[in-house]
Protein backbone atom coordinates (compact mmCIF):
# COMPACT_ATOMS: atom_id res chain seq x y z
CA UNK A 1 0.00 0.00 0.00
CA UNK A 2 1.34 3.44 -0.95
CA UNK A 3 2.32 5.72 1.98
CA UNK A 4 -0.22 8.38 0.88
CA UNK A 5 -3.02 5.79 0.72
CA UNK A 6 -1.94 4.35 4.07
CA UNK A 7 -1.99 7.77 5.71
CA UNK A 8 -5.39 8.63 4.22
CA UNK A 9 -6.94 5.39 5.46
CA UNK A 10 -5.51 5.79 8.98
CA UNK A 11 -6.78 9.37 9.32
CA UNK A 12 -10.16 8.43 7.84
CA UNK A 13 -10.42 5.53 10.30
CA UNK A 14 -9.61 7.85 13.21
CA UNK A 15 -12.28 10.32 12.12
CA UNK A 16 -14.84 7.55 11.64
CA UNK A 17 -14.13 6.12 15.10
CA UNK A 18 -15.10 9.44 16.69
CA UNK A 19 -18.36 9.42 14.72
CA UNK A 20 -19.08 5.81 15.68
CA UNK A 21 -18.86 6.43 19.43
CA UNK A 22 -21.97 8.55 20.12
CA UNK A 23 -24.09 6.67 17.58
CA UNK A 24 -23.34 3.22 19.02
CA UNK A 25 -23.82 4.45 22.59
CA UNK A 26 -27.13 6.08 21.67
CA UNK A 27 -28.39 2.98 19.84
CA UNK A 28 -27.46 0.77 22.81
CA UNK A 29 -29.40 3.06 25.12
CA UNK A 30 -32.38 2.99 22.73
CA UNK A 31 -32.35 -0.80 22.98
CA UNK A 32 -32.13 -0.64 26.81
CA UNK A 33 -28.62 -2.11 26.80
CA UNK A 34 -25.32 -1.29 28.48
CA UNK A 35 -23.47 1.19 26.19
CA UNK A 36 -20.46 -1.14 26.22
CA UNK A 37 -22.54 -3.71 24.32
CA UNK A 38 -22.95 -1.20 21.51
CA UNK A 39 -19.24 -0.38 21.53
CA UNK A 40 -18.18 -4.04 21.61
CA UNK A 41 -20.52 -4.69 18.70
CA UNK A 42 -19.05 -1.74 16.80
CA UNK A 43 -15.47 -2.94 17.39
CA UNK A 44 -16.16 -6.52 16.31
CA UNK A 45 -18.48 -5.87 13.38
CA UNK A 46 -16.54 -2.89 12.00
CA UNK A 47 -13.20 -4.72 12.16
CA UNK A 48 -14.32 -8.07 10.75
CA UNK A 49 -16.39 -6.65 7.89
CA UNK A 50 -13.51 -4.35 6.97
CA UNK A 51 -11.10 -7.28 6.90
CA UNK A 52 -13.24 -9.87 5.14
CA UNK A 53 -16.21 -8.05 3.58
CA UNK A 54 -16.85 -7.36 -0.07
CA UNK A 55 -16.83 -3.57 0.04
CA UNK A 56 -13.64 -1.77 1.23
CA UNK A 57 -14.41 1.71 2.52
CA UNK A 58 -17.84 0.81 3.89
CA UNK A 59 -18.27 1.03 7.66
CA UNK A 60 -20.47 -1.30 9.70
CA UNK A 61 -21.36 -1.19 13.36
CA UNK A 62 -24.17 -1.29 15.90
CA UNK A 63 -26.83 0.37 13.77
CA UNK A 64 -29.99 2.16 14.85
CA UNK A 65 -32.21 0.15 12.50
CA UNK A 66 -31.17 -3.01 14.34
CA UNK A 67 -31.65 -1.41 17.77
CA UNK A 68 -35.27 -0.52 17.00
CA UNK A 69 -36.00 -4.11 15.98
CA UNK A 70 -34.81 -5.66 19.24
CA UNK A 71 -36.21 -3.24 21.84
CA UNK A 72 -39.30 -5.35 22.54
CA UNK A 73 -37.23 -8.54 22.85
CA UNK A 74 -34.86 -6.99 25.39
CA UNK A 75 -37.72 -5.56 27.47
CA UNK A 76 -39.69 -8.82 27.51
CA UNK A 77 -36.97 -11.48 27.69
CA UNK A 78 -33.67 -9.84 28.62
CA UNK A 79 -30.16 -9.45 27.28
CA UNK A 80 -29.31 -13.16 27.01
CA UNK A 81 -32.14 -13.74 24.55
CA UNK A 82 -30.88 -10.76 22.55
CA UNK A 83 -27.41 -12.33 22.25
CA UNK A 84 -28.98 -15.58 21.03
CA UNK A 85 -30.99 -13.57 18.52
CA UNK A 86 -27.82 -11.90 17.24
CA UNK A 87 -26.23 -15.34 16.78
CA UNK A 88 -29.22 -16.67 14.82
CA UNK A 89 -29.57 -13.44 12.82
CA UNK A 90 -25.89 -13.68 11.86
CA UNK A 91 -26.41 -17.27 10.73
CA UNK A 92 -29.30 -16.17 8.49
CA UNK A 93 -27.15 -13.40 7.00
CA UNK A 94 -24.37 -15.89 6.24
CA UNK A 95 -26.83 -18.27 4.58
CA UNK A 96 -28.16 -15.39 2.47
CA UNK A 97 -24.66 -14.66 1.20
CA UNK A 98 -23.67 -18.31 0.69
CA UNK A 99 -26.81 -18.83 -1.40
CA UNK A 100 -25.67 -15.88 -3.54
CA UNK A 101 -28.84 -13.89 -2.95
CA UNK A 102 -27.03 -10.55 -2.68
CA UNK A 103 -27.82 -9.92 -6.34
CA UNK A 104 -31.46 -9.42 -5.35
CA UNK A 105 -30.51 -5.84 -4.48
CA UNK A 106 -30.64 -5.23 -8.23
CA UNK A 107 -34.41 -5.47 -7.90
CA UNK A 108 -34.41 -2.18 -5.98
CA UNK A 109 -35.27 0.62 -8.47
CA UNK A 110 -33.25 3.83 -8.49
CA UNK A 111 -36.14 5.99 -7.16
CA UNK A 112 -36.37 3.63 -4.17
CA UNK A 113 -32.62 4.03 -3.65
CA UNK A 114 -32.98 7.82 -3.69
CA UNK A 115 -35.84 7.64 -1.19
CA UNK A 116 -33.75 5.38 1.06
CA UNK A 117 -30.82 7.80 1.02
CA UNK A 118 -33.03 10.84 1.62
CA UNK A 119 -34.93 9.14 4.44
CA UNK A 120 -31.75 8.12 6.24
CA UNK A 121 -30.30 11.62 5.80
CA UNK A 122 -33.37 13.08 7.51
CA UNK A 123 -33.19 10.46 10.29
CA UNK A 124 -29.50 11.29 10.90
CA UNK A 125 -30.34 15.00 11.19
CA UNK A 126 -33.37 14.44 13.45
CA UNK A 127 -31.34 12.15 15.73
CA UNK A 128 -28.91 15.00 16.43
CA UNK A 129 -31.72 17.15 17.82
CA UNK A 130 -31.83 14.89 20.89
CA UNK A 131 -28.49 16.39 21.92
CA UNK A 132 -30.19 19.78 22.21
CA UNK A 133 -32.18 18.42 25.15
CA UNK A 134 -31.42 18.09 28.83
CA UNK A 135 -33.52 15.19 29.97
CA UNK A 136 -36.96 15.77 28.46
CA UNK A 137 -36.60 19.55 28.15
CA UNK A 138 -35.03 21.52 25.33
CA UNK A 139 -31.94 23.58 26.12
CA UNK A 140 -32.49 27.30 26.53
CA UNK A 141 -30.48 30.40 27.27
CA UNK A 142 -26.67 30.18 27.45
CA UNK A 143 -26.42 26.36 27.11
CA UNK A 144 -28.47 26.52 23.90
CA UNK A 145 -26.47 29.43 22.46
CA UNK A 146 -23.17 27.74 23.31
CA UNK A 147 -24.26 24.40 21.85
CA UNK A 148 -25.54 26.05 18.68
CA UNK A 149 -22.40 28.15 18.29
CA UNK A 150 -20.07 25.16 18.65
CA UNK A 151 -22.15 23.13 16.19
CA UNK A 152 -22.00 25.93 13.63
CA UNK A 153 -18.24 26.35 14.21
CA UNK A 154 -17.74 22.63 13.61
CA UNK A 155 -19.76 22.74 10.40
CA UNK A 156 -17.86 25.83 9.21
CA UNK A 157 -14.52 24.07 9.71
CA UNK A 158 -15.72 20.99 7.80
CA UNK A 159 -16.92 23.10 4.88
CA UNK A 160 -14.09 25.65 4.72
CA UNK A 161 -10.96 23.58 5.50
CA UNK A 162 -10.98 21.58 2.21
CA UNK A 163 -10.60 24.90 0.35
CA UNK A 164 -7.38 25.57 2.26
CA UNK A 165 -5.84 22.09 2.47
CA UNK A 166 -6.78 18.50 1.77
CA UNK A 167 -3.95 16.89 3.69
CA UNK A 168 -6.13 16.02 6.70
CA UNK A 169 -9.81 15.07 6.99
CA UNK A 170 -11.81 18.23 7.82
CA UNK A 171 -14.12 16.33 10.19
CA UNK A 172 -11.12 15.18 12.25
CA UNK A 173 -9.75 18.73 12.47
CA UNK A 174 -13.20 20.03 13.45
CA UNK A 175 -13.69 17.49 16.24
CA UNK A 176 -10.21 17.92 17.71
CA UNK A 177 -10.23 21.70 17.23
CA UNK A 178 -13.57 22.30 18.90
CA UNK A 179 -12.63 19.82 21.64
CA UNK A 180 -9.42 21.72 22.33
CA UNK A 181 -11.29 25.04 22.33
CA UNK A 182 -13.79 23.76 24.91
CA UNK A 183 -11.00 22.35 27.09
CA UNK A 184 -8.74 25.46 27.02
CA UNK A 185 -11.55 27.92 27.75
CA UNK A 186 -13.45 25.63 30.10
CA UNK A 187 -16.69 26.10 28.18
CA UNK A 188 -19.64 24.53 30.02
CA UNK A 189 -21.05 22.27 27.29
CA UNK A 190 -22.06 18.63 27.29
CA UNK A 191 -19.44 16.02 26.41
CA UNK A 192 -19.45 12.39 25.37
CA UNK A 193 -18.94 11.43 29.01
CA UNK A 194 -22.34 12.93 29.81
CA UNK A 195 -23.95 10.29 27.59
CA UNK A 196 -22.18 7.32 29.18
CA UNK A 197 -18.89 6.20 30.68
CA UNK A 198 -17.12 3.98 28.18
CA UNK A 199 -14.28 2.56 30.27
CA UNK A 200 -14.24 -1.23 30.28
CA UNK A 201 -12.23 -4.37 29.65
CA UNK A 202 -11.84 -6.78 26.77
CA UNK A 203 -15.01 -8.50 25.56
CA UNK A 204 -15.14 -12.10 26.80
CA UNK A 205 -16.50 -15.18 25.07
CA UNK A 206 -19.66 -16.63 26.59
CA UNK A 207 -22.58 -18.38 24.94
CA UNK A 208 -25.98 -16.92 25.88
CA UNK A 209 -27.27 -18.25 29.20
CA UNK A 210 -30.64 -19.49 27.97
CA UNK A 211 -32.41 -22.83 27.60
CA UNK A 212 -31.49 -24.19 24.19
CA UNK A 213 -34.85 -25.64 23.15
CA UNK A 214 -37.69 -25.13 20.67
CA UNK A 215 -39.46 -22.66 22.95
CA UNK A 216 -36.40 -20.40 22.89
CA UNK A 217 -36.23 -20.75 19.11
CA UNK A 218 -39.90 -19.78 18.88
CA UNK A 219 -39.14 -16.60 20.85
CA UNK A 220 -35.98 -15.47 19.05
CA UNK A 221 -36.64 -16.65 15.47
CA UNK A 222 -39.05 -13.82 14.44
CA UNK A 223 -36.66 -11.17 15.80
CA UNK A 224 -33.64 -12.87 14.20
CA UNK A 225 -35.32 -13.02 10.79
CA UNK A 226 -36.40 -9.37 10.99
CA UNK A 227 -32.95 -8.32 12.23
CA UNK A 228 -31.27 -10.20 9.37
CA UNK A 229 -33.59 -8.74 6.73
CA UNK A 230 -33.20 -5.17 7.98
CA UNK A 231 -29.43 -5.55 8.33
CA UNK A 232 -28.99 -7.10 4.90
CA UNK A 233 -31.21 -4.53 3.24
CA UNK A 234 -29.42 -1.54 4.77
CA UNK A 235 -26.02 -3.10 4.07
CA UNK A 236 -26.72 -3.90 0.43
CA UNK A 237 -28.21 -0.48 -0.27
CA UNK A 238 -25.25 1.21 1.43
CA UNK A 239 -22.94 -0.99 -0.64
CA UNK A 240 -24.67 0.26 -3.80
CA UNK A 241 -24.24 3.85 -2.63
CA UNK A 242 -20.55 3.25 -1.87
CA UNK A 243 -20.09 1.78 -5.35
CA UNK A 244 -21.54 4.96 -6.85
CA UNK A 245 -19.40 7.29 -4.73
CA UNK A 246 -16.13 5.41 -5.33
CA UNK A 247 -16.97 4.37 -8.92
CA UNK A 248 -15.84 0.83 -8.11
CA UNK A 249 -17.68 -2.46 -7.68
CA UNK A 250 -18.20 -4.33 -4.43
CA UNK A 251 -19.17 -7.96 -3.88
CA UNK A 252 -22.57 -8.17 -2.15
CA UNK A 253 -22.53 -11.93 -1.44
CA UNK A 254 -19.12 -11.73 0.22
CA UNK A 255 -20.29 -8.75 2.28
CA UNK A 256 -23.38 -10.68 3.45
CA UNK A 257 -21.25 -13.64 4.58
CA UNK A 258 -18.78 -11.37 6.40
CA UNK A 259 -21.58 -9.41 8.06
CA UNK A 260 -23.26 -12.61 9.23
CA UNK A 261 -20.02 -14.00 10.64
CA UNK A 262 -19.27 -10.68 12.37
CA UNK A 263 -22.71 -10.65 13.99
CA UNK A 264 -22.23 -14.19 15.26
CA UNK A 265 -18.87 -13.27 16.78
CA UNK A 266 -20.41 -10.13 18.30
CA UNK A 267 -23.22 -12.15 19.88
CA UNK A 268 -20.75 -14.66 21.28
CA UNK A 269 -18.68 -11.87 22.87
CA UNK A 270 -21.56 -9.89 24.37
CA UNK A 271 -22.01 -7.29 21.61
CA UNK A 272 -25.04 -5.91 19.80
CA UNK A 273 -25.97 -6.89 16.29
CA UNK A 274 -25.17 -4.49 13.50
CA UNK A 275 -24.97 -3.73 9.81
CA UNK A 276 -23.62 -1.04 7.48
CA UNK A 277 -23.96 2.53 8.77
CA UNK A 278 -24.54 5.02 6.00
CA UNK A 279 -23.56 8.11 8.01
CA UNK A 280 -20.22 6.70 9.16
CA UNK A 281 -19.59 5.31 5.68
CA UNK A 282 -20.05 8.78 4.19
CA UNK A 283 -17.65 10.22 6.81
CA UNK A 284 -15.07 7.56 6.01
CA UNK A 285 -15.31 8.07 2.26
CA UNK A 286 -15.32 11.87 2.45
CA UNK A 287 -12.26 11.69 4.74
CA UNK A 288 -10.34 9.70 2.13
CA UNK A 289 -10.94 6.16 3.39
CA UNK A 290 -10.99 3.80 0.44
CA UNK A 291 -9.20 0.68 1.66
CA UNK A 292 -9.85 -2.02 4.25
CA UNK A 293 -7.39 -0.37 6.63
CA UNK A 294 -9.72 2.57 7.30
CA UNK A 295 -12.44 0.28 8.66
CA UNK A 296 -9.94 -1.78 10.66
CA UNK A 297 -8.49 1.37 12.23
CA UNK A 298 -11.96 2.65 13.14
CA UNK A 299 -12.90 -0.66 14.76
CA UNK A 300 -9.67 -1.17 16.67
CA UNK A 301 -9.71 2.41 17.95
CA UNK A 302 -13.15 1.80 19.46
CA UNK A 303 -11.58 -0.98 21.55
CA UNK A 304 -8.61 1.23 22.48
CA UNK A 305 -11.01 3.97 23.59
CA UNK A 306 -12.72 1.47 25.89
CA UNK A 307 -9.48 0.03 27.32
CA UNK A 308 -7.13 2.99 27.63
CA UNK A 309 -8.38 6.32 26.29
CA UNK A 310 -11.81 6.74 27.87
CA UNK A 311 -10.79 9.73 30.10
CA UNK A 312 -9.73 11.69 27.01
CA UNK A 313 -12.48 10.51 24.69
CA UNK A 314 -15.21 11.34 27.20
CA UNK A 315 -14.10 15.00 27.03
CA UNK A 316 -15.05 15.33 23.37
CA UNK A 317 -17.89 17.89 23.14
CA UNK A 318 -21.13 16.51 21.78
CA UNK A 319 -21.50 19.72 19.80
CA UNK A 320 -18.51 18.77 17.63
CA UNK A 321 -19.93 15.34 16.87
CA UNK A 322 -23.39 16.79 16.22
CA UNK A 323 -21.93 19.33 13.79
CA UNK A 324 -20.12 16.60 11.85
CA UNK A 325 -23.29 14.49 11.67
CA UNK A 326 -25.30 17.47 10.39
CA UNK A 327 -22.76 17.80 7.57
CA UNK A 328 -23.03 14.07 6.91
CA UNK A 329 -26.80 14.42 6.70
CA UNK A 330 -26.45 17.23 4.17
CA UNK A 331 -23.93 15.23 2.11
CA UNK A 332 -26.02 12.06 2.27
CA UNK A 333 -29.25 13.65 1.06
CA UNK A 334 -29.63 13.21 -2.71
CA UNK A 335 -30.24 16.85 -3.59
CA UNK A 336 -30.26 15.89 -7.26
CA UNK A 337 -33.58 14.14 -6.60
CA UNK A 338 -35.15 17.58 -6.01
CA UNK A 339 -33.80 18.95 -9.27
CA UNK A 340 -35.29 16.15 -11.39
CA UNK A 341 -38.84 16.51 -10.07
CA UNK A 342 -40.02 18.11 -13.32
CA UNK A 343 -37.80 15.94 -15.53
CA UNK A 344 -38.78 12.38 -14.59
CA UNK A 345 -42.17 10.62 -14.65
CA UNK A 346 -44.54 11.59 -11.85
CA UNK A 347 -44.71 7.96 -10.71
CA UNK A 348 -40.97 7.94 -9.97
CA UNK A 349 -41.27 11.20 -8.02
CA UNK A 350 -44.06 9.67 -5.93
CA UNK A 351 -41.89 6.62 -5.20
CA UNK A 352 -39.03 8.84 -3.98
CA UNK A 353 -41.38 10.82 -1.72
CA UNK A 354 -43.14 7.70 -0.43
CA UNK A 355 -39.93 5.84 0.46
CA UNK A 356 -38.44 8.94 2.10
CA UNK A 357 -41.56 9.52 4.20
CA UNK A 358 -42.02 5.88 5.22
CA UNK A 359 -38.34 5.57 6.15
CA UNK A 360 -38.62 8.55 8.49
CA UNK A 361 -41.88 7.54 10.15
CA UNK A 362 -41.62 3.74 10.25
CA UNK A 363 -38.53 1.74 9.31
CA UNK A 364 -36.23 1.07 6.39
CA UNK A 365 -37.48 -2.43 5.54
CA UNK A 366 -41.10 -1.31 5.30
CA UNK A 367 -40.13 1.73 3.22
CA UNK A 368 -38.06 -0.19 0.68
CA UNK A 369 -40.67 -2.97 0.42
CA UNK A 370 -43.42 -0.39 -0.21
CA UNK A 371 -41.23 1.39 -2.74
CA UNK A 372 -40.53 -1.83 -4.66
CA UNK A 373 -44.24 -2.71 -4.70
CA UNK A 374 -45.22 0.76 -5.93
CA UNK A 375 -42.51 0.70 -8.61
CA UNK A 376 -43.48 -2.84 -9.70
CA UNK A 377 -47.17 -1.95 -9.98
CA UNK A 378 -46.28 1.16 -11.96
CA UNK A 379 -44.07 -0.89 -14.29
CA UNK A 380 -46.84 -3.47 -14.79
CA UNK A 381 -49.36 -0.72 -15.53
CA UNK A 382 -47.10 0.96 -18.07
CA UNK A 383 -46.28 -2.33 -19.81
CA UNK A 384 -49.96 -3.23 -19.96
CA UNK A 385 -50.81 0.10 -21.63
CA UNK A 386 -48.17 -0.41 -24.32
CA UNK A 387 -49.77 -3.54 -25.78
CA UNK A 388 -51.50 -2.87 -29.13
CA UNK A 389 -52.48 -4.62 -32.39
CA UNK A 390 -52.25 -3.77 -36.09
CA UNK A 391 -55.21 -5.08 -38.14
CA UNK A 392 -55.08 -5.96 -41.84
CA UNK A 393 -57.64 -7.60 -44.20
CA UNK A 394 -55.97 -10.13 -46.50
CA UNK A 395 -56.84 -10.66 -50.19
CA UNK A 396 -58.49 -14.02 -49.43
CA UNK A 397 -60.92 -12.35 -47.02
CA UNK A 398 -59.17 -13.41 -43.80
CA UNK A 399 -58.02 -10.97 -41.16
CA UNK A 400 -54.49 -10.56 -39.77
CA UNK A 401 -53.69 -9.22 -36.31
CA UNK A 402 -50.10 -8.24 -35.52
CA UNK A 403 -49.62 -7.93 -31.76
CA UNK A 404 -46.93 -5.75 -30.18
CA UNK A 405 -45.96 -5.69 -26.50
CA UNK A 406 -45.85 -7.99 -23.49
CA UNK A 407 -48.69 -10.32 -22.52
CA UNK A 408 -48.86 -10.95 -18.77
CA UNK A 409 -51.34 -10.72 -15.91
CA UNK A 410 -51.85 -6.94 -16.20
CA UNK A 411 -52.27 -6.84 -19.99
CA UNK A 412 -54.67 -9.75 -20.60
CA UNK A 413 -57.74 -7.48 -20.65
CA UNK A 414 -56.22 -5.01 -23.19
CA UNK A 415 -55.09 -8.03 -25.23
CA UNK A 416 -58.58 -9.55 -25.45
CA UNK A 417 -60.11 -6.13 -26.21
CA UNK A 418 -58.07 -5.90 -29.42
CA UNK A 419 -60.22 -8.60 -31.08
CA UNK A 420 -63.83 -8.75 -32.36
CA UNK A 421 -64.80 -12.42 -32.74
CA UNK A 422 -68.45 -11.58 -33.51
CA UNK A 423 -67.68 -9.42 -36.54
CA UNK A 424 -64.35 -10.84 -37.76
CA UNK A 425 -64.27 -13.08 -40.87
CA UNK A 426 -64.29 -16.89 -40.65
CA UNK A 427 -60.49 -17.12 -40.72
CA UNK A 428 -58.32 -15.01 -38.43
CA UNK A 429 -54.53 -15.06 -38.15
CA UNK A 430 -52.63 -13.89 -35.08
CA UNK A 431 -48.99 -12.91 -35.72
CA UNK A 432 -47.02 -13.08 -32.44
CA UNK A 433 -43.65 -12.12 -33.87
CA UNK A 434 -43.55 -9.00 -31.67
CA UNK A 435 -45.50 -10.36 -28.70
CA UNK A 436 -43.87 -11.79 -25.57
CA UNK A 437 -45.64 -14.32 -23.34
CA UNK A 438 -44.53 -13.96 -19.72
CA UNK A 439 -46.74 -15.96 -17.35
CA UNK A 440 -49.68 -18.35 -17.05
CA UNK A 441 -52.11 -15.43 -17.34
CA UNK A 442 -50.82 -14.94 -20.90
CA UNK A 443 -51.49 -18.60 -21.75
CA UNK A 444 -54.97 -18.38 -20.21
CA UNK A 445 -55.70 -15.23 -22.25
CA UNK A 446 -54.70 -16.97 -25.50
CA UNK A 447 -56.89 -19.97 -24.57
CA UNK A 448 -59.82 -17.65 -23.86
CA UNK A 449 -59.36 -15.94 -27.24
CA UNK A 450 -59.38 -19.29 -29.06
CA UNK A 451 -62.54 -20.30 -27.21
CA UNK A 452 -64.27 -17.05 -28.17
CA UNK A 453 -63.53 -17.57 -31.87
CA UNK A 454 -64.51 -21.25 -31.68
CA UNK A 455 -67.80 -20.28 -30.02
CA UNK A 456 -68.43 -17.84 -32.89
CA UNK A 457 -67.78 -20.71 -35.37
CA UNK A 458 -64.52 -19.20 -36.61
CA UNK A 459 -60.94 -20.42 -36.84
CA UNK A 460 -58.00 -18.65 -35.14
CA UNK A 461 -54.48 -19.50 -36.30
CA UNK A 462 -51.39 -18.39 -34.38
CA UNK A 463 -48.02 -17.82 -36.08
CA UNK A 464 -44.48 -16.85 -35.10
CA UNK A 465 -44.54 -17.82 -31.45
CA UNK A 466 -41.09 -17.66 -29.87
CA UNK A 467 -39.48 -20.85 -28.58
CA UNK A 468 -40.08 -19.70 -25.01
CA UNK A 469 -43.75 -19.09 -25.73
CA UNK A 470 -44.09 -22.53 -27.33
CA UNK A 471 -42.54 -24.16 -24.24
CA UNK A 472 -44.97 -22.28 -21.98
CA UNK A 473 -47.93 -23.41 -24.08
CA UNK A 474 -46.79 -27.04 -24.21
CA UNK A 475 -46.15 -27.08 -20.46
CA UNK A 476 -49.69 -25.82 -19.91
CA UNK A 477 -51.13 -28.42 -22.29
CA UNK A 478 -52.00 -25.96 -25.06
CA UNK A 479 -51.07 -26.84 -28.63
CA UNK A 480 -49.84 -24.28 -31.12
CA UNK A 481 -52.30 -24.36 -33.97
Amino acid sequence: MKPIRLRADVLAGLTTSFALLPECIAFALVAHLNPLMGLYGAFIICTLTALFGGRPGMVSGAAGSMAVVIVALVVQHGVQYLLATVLLGGLIMMAFGLLRLGKLVRMVPHPVMLGFVNGLAIIIALAQLEHFKSGEDWLSGTPLYLMTGLVLLTMAIVYILPRLTKTVPPALVAILGVGLLVYLFGLPTRTLGDMAHIAGGLPTFALPDIPWNLETLRIIAPYAILMALVGLLETLLTLNLTDEITETRGYPDRECVALGAANMVSGAFGGMGGCAMIGQTVINLSSGGRGRLSGVVAGVLILLFILFLSPLIERIPLAALVGVMFVVSQQTFAWASLRVVNKVPLNDVLVIIAVTTITVFTDLATAVLCGIIIAALNFAWQQARELYADEHLEADGSKLYRLHGTLFFASTAPFLNQFDPANDPARVTLDCRHLSFVDYSAIAALKTLRERYAKAGKHLQVFHLSERCKKLLKRAGEEDH
